[in-house]
């Protein structure tokens, strides 16, 4: 029954199905479980048949997964942190929510710096927006959907010289967002090696639903497609290779403008508009349409900057 019509953390039982006779089964089998191993359950605290419930600061409904509004609430009460251990503190909440948050490791970039202890402590302009900025973001967070089935996996990943970025998604609903800035030695990679990271980086922190599924992965770099037939491999190269193969993975290309979701959240832009635009474009039923029409568009640019330089040329 564990993980397949119930999730037990500590003394928190929760009973989940797909129809009303599913749930019933399920119900009769914990209960009768919880009474041949003589444990008790207060029925006061008991709640059964519900559609929409609470549970480890999530809101899970048939529409997916939220944040829970009273978590947000006390985010949006915070004052400005006054010293590390306050950033710390709000970091540790608003992290536990970065799957809805698109780009929260940029975002969070200027706060994280203040932790650091050869960093003196100053709470300025950048420090204040960034703050504001990742409560907005919680308010804001979006329905992620629950995965239906194993069928159709899709991740978009990018990679910046400041972070890494990718998307989940299923049928073009989002799943899940994750990114995360770069470790001190990962900022000398070359590009190749940094959207190869980003790839990895996906396969790990969804390695839950991804392994074992046959699933399709749209990088920026356009190299990567060729990267299981490279020989010369360095050692780093060859580690991701081993743990590329544990997976039924396709690595495909998608020209930057196409892949506006994962580049969203791995780049630093001066208009925040974009990425709002960018973030909006995501959760379009016709997002896989656009992201074609987008494709096409760029590719049109290409040719056409080669046309241009082949016209100079002949000239």
């Amino acid at each position: 029954m564990l993980d397949r019509s119930v999730i037990v953390f500590i003394d928190d039982i929760l009973i989940y199905s797909k129809s009303e006779g599913d749930h019933a089964c399920h119900i009769r089998e914990v209960l009768e479980m919880l009474r041949r191993e003589k444990l008790y359950a207060k029925f006061s605290k008991c709640a059964f048949w519900l559609r929409e419930v609470q549970f480890l600061g999530h809101v899970i409904s048939p529409e997916g997964i939220m944040v829970d509004p009273t978590k947000v609430e006390a985010v949006m009460k915070w004052n400005p942190p006054k010293t590390p251990t306050e950033v710390r503190s709000f970091l540790g909440l608003a992290g536990y929510y970065r799957r809805f948050i698109q780009d929260f490791s940029r975002i969070a970039t200027p706060l994280t710096k203040l932790t650091r202890k050869e960093v003196k402590y100053d709470l300025g302009p950048t420090q204040v927006q960034a703050f504001e900025e990742l409560k907005r973001r919680l308010t804001e967070a979006p329905i992620l959907v629950l995965p239906d089935g194993n069928e159709d996996m899709v991740v978009y990943s990018d990679a910046s010289y400041l972070s890494l970025g990718c998307v989940l998604m299923q049928r073009g609903k989002v799943i899940a967002y994750a990114s995360r800035q770069l470790k001190t030695h990962e900022a000398n990679y070359p590009k190749h090696d940094l959207e190869l990271a980003a790839v990895v980086f996906a396969l790990k922190i969804w390695r839950h639903y991804l392994y074992g599924v046959k699933c399709t992965i749209y990088t920026y770099h356009k190299s990567l497609k060729y990267f299981f037939e490279q020989k010369d491999l360095n050692m780093r190269q060859r580690r991701w290779l081993e743990l590329l193969k544990d997976y039924d993975c396709e690595i495909l290309y998608h020209p930057g403008k196409a892949n506006v979701v994962a580049d969203a959240l791995s780049r630093k832009t001066e208009h925040s508009a974009i990425r709002v635009k960018s973030y909006s474009l995501v959760i379009t039923p016709d997002f896989l349409n656009e992201l074609k029409d987008a494709q096409k568009e760029g590719l049109k640019e290409k040719m056409l900057d080669s046309k241009e330089s082949l016209a100079k040329l002949k000239v």
